[in-house]
Protein backbone atom coordinates (compact mmCIF):
# COMPACT_ATOMS: atom_id res chain seq x y z
CA UNK A 1 0.00 0.00 0.00
CA UNK A 2 2.64 2.39 0.90
CA UNK A 3 4.66 1.81 -2.10
CA UNK A 4 1.31 2.29 -4.27
CA UNK A 5 0.62 5.68 -2.69
CA UNK A 6 4.54 6.51 -3.05
CA UNK A 7 3.99 5.71 -7.17
CA UNK A 8 1.07 7.96 -7.44
CA UNK A 9 2.68 10.97 -5.78
CA UNK A 10 5.63 10.63 -8.04
CA UNK A 11 2.99 10.44 -11.21
CA UNK A 12 1.41 13.87 -9.49
CA UNK A 13 4.27 15.49 -9.05
CA UNK A 14 5.28 14.12 -12.97
CA UNK A 15 2.25 15.45 -14.32
CA UNK A 16 2.56 18.97 -12.19
CA UNK A 17 6.17 19.50 -13.15
CA UNK A 18 4.93 19.01 -16.86
CA UNK A 19 2.10 21.16 -16.77
CA UNK A 20 4.31 24.02 -15.29
CA UNK A 21 7.31 23.98 -17.79
CA UNK A 22 4.74 24.15 -20.88
CA UNK A 23 1.52 25.67 -19.13
CA UNK A 24 2.78 29.75 -18.83
CA UNK A 25 4.16 30.93 -21.81
CA UNK A 26 1.55 28.89 -24.16
CA UNK A 27 -1.40 29.95 -21.95
CA UNK A 28 0.25 34.03 -22.01
CA UNK A 29 0.01 33.47 -25.77
CA UNK A 30 -3.19 32.07 -26.33
CA UNK A 31 -4.64 34.52 -24.19
CA UNK A 32 -2.90 37.43 -25.05
CA UNK A 33 -5.39 38.70 -27.86
CA UNK A 34 -8.83 37.50 -25.70
CA UNK A 35 -10.18 34.71 -24.83
CA UNK A 36 -10.62 32.81 -28.08
CA UNK A 37 -7.26 34.17 -29.58
CA UNK A 38 -5.29 30.50 -28.77
CA UNK A 39 -8.13 28.62 -30.26
CA UNK A 40 -7.59 27.03 -33.37
CA UNK A 41 -11.42 25.88 -33.75
CA UNK A 42 -10.01 23.43 -36.54
CA UNK A 43 -12.68 21.18 -38.91
CA UNK A 44 -10.81 18.15 -40.94
CA UNK A 45 -14.24 17.85 -42.83
CA UNK A 46 -14.27 21.47 -44.35
CA UNK A 47 -12.86 20.47 -47.94
CA UNK A 48 -12.15 23.86 -48.73
CA UNK A 49 -9.94 24.67 -45.91
CA UNK A 50 -7.79 21.74 -45.81
CA UNK A 51 -7.51 22.52 -49.72
CA UNK A 52 -6.35 26.20 -48.66
CA UNK A 53 -3.91 24.53 -45.98
CA UNK A 54 -2.30 22.54 -48.22
CA UNK A 55 -1.34 25.26 -50.44
CA UNK A 56 -0.05 27.04 -47.57
CA UNK A 57 1.80 24.52 -46.32
CA UNK A 58 3.30 23.30 -49.60
CA UNK A 59 4.62 27.40 -49.83
CA UNK A 60 5.31 28.12 -46.55
CA UNK A 61 6.30 25.06 -44.70
CA UNK A 62 8.06 22.34 -46.76
CA UNK A 63 10.82 24.49 -47.82
CA UNK A 64 12.37 23.25 -44.16
CA UNK A 65 9.85 20.57 -42.92
CA UNK A 66 8.78 17.17 -44.79
CA UNK A 67 5.76 15.01 -44.28
CA UNK A 68 6.85 12.34 -44.80
CA UNK A 69 3.92 9.85 -43.61
CA UNK A 70 1.92 11.35 -46.14
CA UNK A 71 1.11 10.46 -49.57
CA UNK A 72 0.36 13.17 -52.42
CA UNK A 73 -1.87 10.29 -54.34
CA UNK A 74 -3.79 9.92 -50.67
CA UNK A 75 -3.83 14.01 -50.16
CA UNK A 76 -5.45 14.59 -53.40
CA UNK A 77 -8.10 12.02 -52.95
CA UNK A 78 -9.40 12.86 -49.48
CA UNK A 79 -9.61 16.70 -50.70
CA UNK A 80 -11.05 16.11 -53.31
CA UNK A 81 -8.25 16.91 -56.45
CA UNK A 82 -7.75 15.38 -59.39
CA UNK A 83 -4.33 13.80 -59.99
CA UNK A 84 -3.58 16.78 -62.12
CA UNK A 85 -4.23 18.72 -59.78
CA UNK A 86 -1.90 17.70 -57.45
CA UNK A 87 0.77 17.44 -59.39
CA UNK A 88 0.13 20.98 -60.46
CA UNK A 89 -0.07 22.95 -57.48
CA UNK A 90 0.90 20.81 -54.56
CA UNK A 91 4.05 18.80 -55.99
CA UNK A 92 7.18 20.26 -55.88
CA UNK A 93 9.27 18.44 -54.22
CA UNK A 94 7.88 14.08 -55.59
CA UNK A 95 8.02 13.09 -58.97
CA UNK A 96 5.63 10.88 -58.84
CA UNK A 97 1.91 10.58 -57.01
CA UNK A 98 2.54 8.29 -54.49
CA UNK A 99 5.97 9.73 -53.46
CA UNK A 100 5.82 10.92 -49.80
CA UNK A 101 6.02 14.70 -48.94
CA UNK A 102 9.88 14.57 -48.58
CA UNK A 103 12.34 17.75 -48.99
CA UNK A 104 15.65 18.38 -50.41
CA UNK A 105 16.73 20.20 -47.34
CA UNK A 106 20.07 18.10 -46.45
CA UNK A 107 19.81 16.89 -42.57
CA UNK A 108 23.44 17.68 -42.12
CA UNK A 109 23.22 21.16 -43.73
CA UNK A 110 20.11 22.20 -41.87
CA UNK A 111 21.51 21.29 -38.82
CA UNK A 112 24.69 23.79 -39.24
CA UNK A 113 21.95 26.33 -40.49
CA UNK A 114 19.35 26.37 -37.80
CA UNK A 115 21.47 24.23 -34.99
CA UNK A 116 18.58 21.39 -35.66
CA UNK A 117 17.17 19.91 -38.26
CA UNK A 118 13.44 21.35 -38.96
CA UNK A 119 10.88 18.50 -37.92
CA UNK A 120 8.93 16.63 -39.65
CA UNK A 121 5.59 17.84 -39.45
CA UNK A 122 3.31 14.73 -40.07
CA UNK A 123 2.65 14.41 -36.45
CA UNK A 124 2.83 17.55 -34.87
CA UNK A 125 -0.93 18.16 -34.48
CA UNK A 126 -0.72 15.19 -32.47
CA UNK A 127 2.07 15.66 -30.17
CA UNK A 128 1.54 19.58 -29.54
CA UNK A 129 -2.21 20.12 -30.57
CA UNK A 130 -3.68 22.22 -32.61
CA UNK A 131 -4.28 25.64 -30.20
CA UNK A 132 -0.69 25.00 -29.65
CA UNK A 133 0.10 25.51 -33.14
CA UNK A 134 -2.14 28.42 -34.01
CA UNK A 135 -0.51 30.23 -31.30
CA UNK A 136 2.91 29.42 -31.95
CA UNK A 137 2.40 30.33 -35.92
CA UNK A 138 0.57 33.63 -34.25
CA UNK A 139 3.13 34.97 -31.58
CA UNK A 140 6.57 35.81 -33.44
CA UNK A 141 7.66 39.25 -32.35
CA UNK A 142 11.00 41.26 -32.77
CA UNK A 143 14.09 40.60 -30.95
CA UNK A 144 16.82 41.75 -31.79
CA UNK A 145 19.38 39.78 -29.80
CA UNK A 146 18.17 36.45 -31.72
CA UNK A 147 19.88 35.18 -35.14
CA UNK A 148 16.71 35.54 -37.03
CA UNK A 149 15.44 38.99 -35.27
CA UNK A 150 12.26 37.93 -33.82
CA UNK A 151 11.53 35.56 -31.19
CA UNK A 152 8.23 33.59 -30.10
CA UNK A 153 6.15 33.94 -26.90
CA UNK A 154 5.01 29.97 -26.97
CA UNK A 155 8.09 28.32 -27.75
CA UNK A 156 11.11 30.87 -26.32
CA UNK A 157 14.17 31.03 -28.30
CA UNK A 158 12.70 28.83 -31.46
CA UNK A 159 15.50 28.21 -33.84
CA UNK A 160 12.55 29.20 -37.06
CA UNK A 161 12.30 32.02 -38.65
CA UNK A 162 9.18 34.13 -39.07
CA UNK A 163 8.64 32.88 -42.60
CA UNK A 164 4.65 34.70 -42.42
CA UNK A 165 5.84 37.86 -42.09
CA UNK A 166 4.95 38.88 -45.67
CA UNK A 167 1.30 38.14 -44.60
CA UNK A 168 1.58 39.38 -40.74
CA UNK A 169 3.97 41.83 -40.76
CA UNK A 170 6.61 42.54 -37.65
CA UNK A 171 4.62 42.92 -34.34
CA UNK A 172 6.48 44.12 -30.96
CA UNK A 173 5.91 42.18 -27.66
CA UNK A 174 4.55 44.45 -24.97
CA UNK A 175 5.39 44.09 -21.35
CA UNK A 176 4.40 46.16 -18.31
CA UNK A 177 7.08 46.36 -15.18
CA UNK A 178 6.06 45.75 -11.88
CA UNK A 179 8.58 46.07 -9.20
CA UNK A 180 8.13 44.39 -5.64
CA UNK A 181 9.29 45.52 -2.14
CA UNK A 182 12.71 43.90 -2.54
CA UNK A 183 13.59 46.45 -5.42
CA UNK A 184 12.68 43.38 -8.23
CA UNK A 185 11.23 44.04 -11.49
CA UNK A 186 8.76 41.64 -12.90
CA UNK A 187 7.58 42.03 -16.43
CA UNK A 188 3.59 40.64 -17.50
CA UNK A 189 3.17 40.51 -21.03
CA UNK A 190 0.65 42.57 -22.24
CA UNK A 191 -0.11 42.10 -25.90
CA UNK A 192 1.22 42.56 -29.20
CA UNK A 193 1.74 45.56 -31.05
CA UNK A 194 2.07 45.81 -35.34
CA UNK A 195 5.63 47.04 -36.34
CA UNK A 196 5.19 46.80 -39.77
CA UNK A 197 1.64 46.28 -41.77
CA UNK A 198 1.27 42.32 -43.38
CA UNK A 199 0.03 41.82 -46.55
CA UNK A 200 -2.89 40.33 -44.82
CA UNK A 201 -5.64 42.25 -42.49
CA UNK A 202 -5.38 40.54 -39.01
CA UNK A 203 -9.11 38.26 -40.04
CA UNK A 204 -7.04 37.24 -43.07
CA UNK A 205 -4.31 35.90 -41.41
CA UNK A 206 -5.88 34.39 -38.47
CA UNK A 207 -7.76 32.38 -41.49
CA UNK A 208 -4.73 31.67 -43.24
CA UNK A 209 -3.25 30.23 -39.52
CA UNK A 210 -5.74 28.35 -39.21
CA UNK A 211 -6.29 26.58 -42.70
CA UNK A 212 -2.62 25.84 -42.30
CA UNK A 213 -3.30 24.24 -38.57
CA UNK A 214 -6.18 22.67 -40.09
CA UNK A 215 -4.69 20.77 -42.59
CA UNK A 216 -1.83 19.56 -40.21
CA UNK A 217 -4.59 18.10 -38.30
CA UNK A 218 -5.56 16.51 -40.84
CA UNK A 219 -2.24 14.68 -42.11
CA UNK A 220 -1.77 13.61 -38.28
CA UNK A 221 -4.33 11.53 -38.77
CA UNK A 222 -5.99 11.55 -42.14
CA UNK A 223 -8.49 8.56 -41.46
CA UNK A 224 -10.05 10.27 -38.06
CA UNK A 225 -13.04 11.48 -40.21
CA UNK A 226 -13.90 7.72 -40.95
CA UNK A 227 -13.42 6.52 -37.88
CA UNK A 228 -15.24 8.78 -36.60
CA UNK A 229 -18.50 7.92 -38.47
CA UNK A 230 -17.72 4.34 -37.84
CA UNK A 231 -17.69 4.80 -34.60
CA UNK A 232 -21.37 6.30 -34.45
CA UNK A 233 -22.33 3.47 -36.50
CA UNK A 234 -21.03 1.10 -33.74
CA UNK A 235 -22.75 3.24 -31.05
CA UNK A 236 -26.32 3.43 -33.17
CA UNK A 237 -25.94 -0.28 -33.62
CA UNK A 238 -25.04 -0.99 -29.77
CA UNK A 239 -28.40 1.48 -28.83
CA UNK A 240 -30.85 -0.85 -31.45
CA UNK A 241 -29.33 -4.34 -29.90
CA UNK A 242 -29.98 -3.07 -26.21
CA UNK A 243 -33.39 -2.40 -27.40
CA UNK A 244 -34.17 -5.81 -28.80
CA UNK A 245 -32.34 -7.27 -25.70
CA UNK A 246 -34.49 -5.65 -23.06
CA UNK A 247 -37.93 -5.94 -24.56
CA UNK A 248 -36.48 -9.82 -25.17
CA UNK A 249 -35.79 -10.04 -21.60
CA UNK A 250 -39.30 -8.41 -20.84
CA UNK A 251 -41.13 -11.10 -23.02
CA UNK A 252 -38.85 -13.99 -21.42
CA UNK A 253 -39.60 -12.91 -18.15
CA UNK A 254 -43.09 -11.31 -18.05
CA UNK A 255 -44.60 -14.75 -16.23
CA UNK A 256 -42.51 -14.78 -13.63
CA UNK A 257 -42.96 -13.18 -10.45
Amino acid sequence: MHIKKALLRLAALGLTAGVSVFAPAAVIAMEAEGASAGHANVDVANIPSLQRGARNFVNYCMGCHSAKFVRYNRLGRDLDLSEQQVVENLMFTGERPFDTMQIAMPAEQARVWFGNPPPDLSLIARSRGVDYLYSFLKSFYLDPSRPTGVNNLVLPGAAMPHVLWELQGFQKAVYEGETDAQGNVHKTFKGFEQATKGKLAPEEFDLFVRDTVNFLSYIGEPVQLQRRNLGFRVLGFLFVFFLFAYFLKKEIWKDVK
